[in-house]
């Protein structure tokens, strides 16, 4: 009776131990391509406190910042270092592709082969200067004979890759600075007047300090944005396009802004390593499509003033797919843009 009864406990509990959810007692570990003044961060930070209500076995989840190098140091890290047990997380800039499309040496992963799970936010972007520049419209920057002097982080954050896009579509005249290690630091230099714009998003903009109080004080112009419609906060503010019409930029060229402005759609992308089972996956994807339609997650995004339009994992996928699928044409222009 007794071997019957210890039999049938030993069952109970093996069954019991097969059924719990996988992440049950664990805890995840999300890489933030950035340092922690940073939107990016913020928005990994808002994910971190909700994600894990809509994981079943609801994990810990504990923020690791891994700055540098436009969060490239992020994601080799992601892609060769950190276990595919969908434990190890990231939330990487946008437009990395572009570094593997250019061929760089410090490249060390492979766009389509990681992991997606889904993006809080697709992102539109602005160029601002500084309101005491000569720099009034966008054809000032065509006609300068003093380049604009723009800060960026790395080659593949928007305020390097967009002003050179800039200057490939339209002929605008800007000079880069890159290596600042977060998107803060160049803000700051335009405060201390060592560089006069960025380019970087919309939302971001419009949700945070210091430019809240910048517009306020008039610090700050907007010459383009990217969105193919005027973003309805900047009725002034012409879109690319709506330049590129203007200057008759020619079809090959605005081929090659089409796949430079995808990283629009990736906008704060979420991915884990390749090679993580495609269960777990699955878990990752459908809780980040729960927690995005969350009201309390909404409420507190809006607290914070972080807009979200998600994008979901399958989605941005095909996205990856796409934009390394571009033409020989497309990748040698992206080569010489990012001056590789």
């Amino acid at each position: 009776m007794k071997k019957t009864v210890f039999a049938l406990l030993l069952l109970w509990t093996c069954v019991a131990h097969a059924q719990a959810p996988f992440y049950q007692g664990k805890t995840i570990t999300m890489i933030v391509g950035t340092k922690s003044s940073d939107v990016y961060d913020f928005y990994a930070r808002l994910l971190a406190e909700h994600l894990p209500r809509h994981i079943p076995g609801k994990p810990g989840i504990i923020v690791q910042n891994m700055p540098g190098a436009a969060s490239l140091i992020a994601t080799n890290y992601l892609y060769n270092v950190a276990k595919p047990d969908g434990l190890t997380i990231g939330a990487i800039f946008p437009a990395l592709y572009l570094d593997q499309l250019s061929k760089r040496s410090e490249v060390k992963f492979d766009w389509t082969k990681l992991s997606w799970i889904g993006s809080t936010a697709r992102s539109n972007h602005l160029l601002y200067v500084r309101a005491d520049t000569p720099f009034k419209t966008f054809d000032d920057l065509r006609t300068a004979t003093v380049p604009l002097k723009c800060g960026a982080t790395g080659r593949t954050s928007s305020a390097f890759y967009l002003t050179r896009l800039f200057e490939e579509t339209m002929g605008a005249k800007i000079e880069q600075v890159a290596g600042y290690q977060a998107g803060a630091d160049v803000d700051l230099a335009v405060e201390r007047g060592e560089v006069q714009c960025r380019a970087f998003t919309i939302a971001s903009f419009h949700s945070r300090e210091p430019f809240v109080s910048w517009r306020n004080r008039g610090f700050v112009r907007v010459l383009v944005q990217t969105g193919v419609k005027r973003d309805e906060r900047l009725p002034d503010a012409p879109t690319i396009y709506e330049l590129m019409d203007r200057y008759k930029t020619p079809d090959s060229a605005r081929r090659f802004a089409k796949a430079t402005l995808a990283a629009g759609d990736f906008g704060r992308p979420i991915v884990a390593p390749p090679g993580v089972p495609a269960d777990r996956v699955k878990i990752l994807r459908e809780a980040f499509d729960r927690t995005l339609k969350d009201p309390e997650f909404l409420a507190d995004a809006k607290k914070r003033k972080l807009e979200i339009d998600p994008v979901g994992g399958e989605e941005l996928a095909a996205l990856a797919r796409e934009v390394i699928a571009v033409s020989p044409e497309i990748a040698a222009k992206v080569r010489e843009l990012l001056g590789q």
